[in-house]
């Protein structure tokens, strides 16, 4: 059975839920390994994990450079591994980065990128939602070994027993004139609420808000459901909440079990960052916004007297 090689998103040691489904994908394709790129240590603390889903190989391509550059020394360690291990593919998780990787990596192997996955099927193929989520259509690599990247949220997260045989994997020196190097580290502020594109539930706002102060509607709503926030492009543009929270094709995909919108229209650019969330509830005054086309349950009304109840009731169920 062939090698299907993915490429670990861990932040300190815990491992995203994204590389778990990249990790479910990958089995449906062959053997799922595991490619950890770290400082020396980081594949002994991820190795359980990965093994948990169904990792039956874990190479760990660690340098002390490998976490002071950005991007190349994930694709360098991912180009080394395909060349020895003539993987059926390369996962990767389809965030800014990964996006960037599966790019330059095509390129080093000759191969072919398939990009925003929703599905990985077992022929090769993968599922893609375009223009917005308005079709959906199947693509499958013409030559070369497909690198694909792969929606966070898409896939559902299945753990199964690997091996994790785990193989060091010599990374090349880095290149200071030909990469970008990290000068700094600062966490991102957060709080207690779930990363955006790891949330299982998100509560987003729109222009319909009006006003940064009014956001705790937003909040509160997402806080009583356990939900990461989120914000549509012209609340972020208007100034209501930063734009590290903007779901949509310039902002962040995500694909939770439960996407709230709350004053949020349905343009298609926002519609493209969460039209494979499983269900859509959306909330909003005008009756003809696009958002209800895809809205598994819609509310025209006031975002202002509908969301407090809700979260009121919320708050009832859970007491």
């Amino acid at each position: 059975m062939a090698e299907v090689l993915v490429l670990v998103d861990q932040v300190d040691g815990e491992v995203k839920k994204s590389t778990f489904e990249l990790l479910t994908a990958a089995r449906s394709l062959g053997e799922a390994s595991a490619v950890v790129v770290g400082t020396p240590g980081t594949a002994g603390k991820v190795k359980d994990a990965l093994a948990s889903y169904g990792a039956a190989k874990v190479y760990a391509a660690e340098s002390d450079d490998a976490a002071g550059y950005l991007v190349t020394p994930k694709v360098d360690a991912l180009a080394t591994v395909a060349g020895q291990a003539s993987p059926a593919a390369v996962l990767v998780s389809a965030t800014a980065e990964g996006k960037e990787i599966a790019g330059r990596l095509a390129i080093r192997l000759g191969g072919a990128v398939l990009v925003d996955a929703v599905g990985v099927n077992a022929d090769g193929s993968v599922d893609q939602s375009i223009f917005g989520g308005a079709f959906s259509v199947k693509s499958k690599a013409a030559k070369g070994t497909p690198v694909v990247s792969v929606r966070p949220g898409a896939v559902e997260a299945e753990q199964a027993d690997g091996g994790a045989a785990e193989e060091t994997v010599a990374l090349p020196a880095a290149d200071p004139a030909k990469s970008a190097k990290v000068t700094g580290v600062e966490p991102v502020v957060g709080g207690d609420r779930p990363e955006l594109t790891e949330a299982s539930i998100v509560v987003s706002g729109g222009r319909g808000v009006g006003s940064a102060e009014k956001f705790d509607v937003v909040e509160k709503l997402a806080d009583s459901l356990g939900a990461a926030v989120g914000a549509s492009r012209a609340a972020v543009d208007s100034g209501y909440y930063p734009a590290q929270f903007q779901v949509g094709q310039t902002g962040k995909t995500v694909s939770p079990q439960l996407y709230v919108a709350l004053g949020i229209s349905g343009a298609i650019q926002h519609r493209a960052g969460m039209q494979t969330s499983k269900t859509i509830v959306a909330v909003n005054k005008d009756a003809e916004a696009p958002i209800f086309e895809i809205a598994d349950f819609g509310v025209v009304g006031d975002l202002f007297d509908v969301a407090p109840q809700l979260t009121d009731e919320v708050a009832k169920r859970k007491g």
